[in-house]
């Protein structure tokens, strides 16, 4: 793996944390919200590493 798939799994990780972060703050529709960035983050990855090969 490379720097930058480490970034992207890093980011979708920070995304899903807060995510939970919201959820359980009371903030439920804000946590769905910041969960749906984690599968468009993964795919974003996927699509730049594609292109870039």
């Amino acid at each position: 793996m490379k720097k930058s798939d480490y970034c992207i799994l890093t980011a979708a990780f920070i995304s899903f944390l807060f995510s939970v972060y919201l959820w359980f703050d009371g903030q439920q529709q804000e946590g769905l919200y910041v969960g749906i960035w984690v599968p468009s983050i993964l795919a974003a990855g996927a699509y730049i590493k594609q292109i870039t090969k």
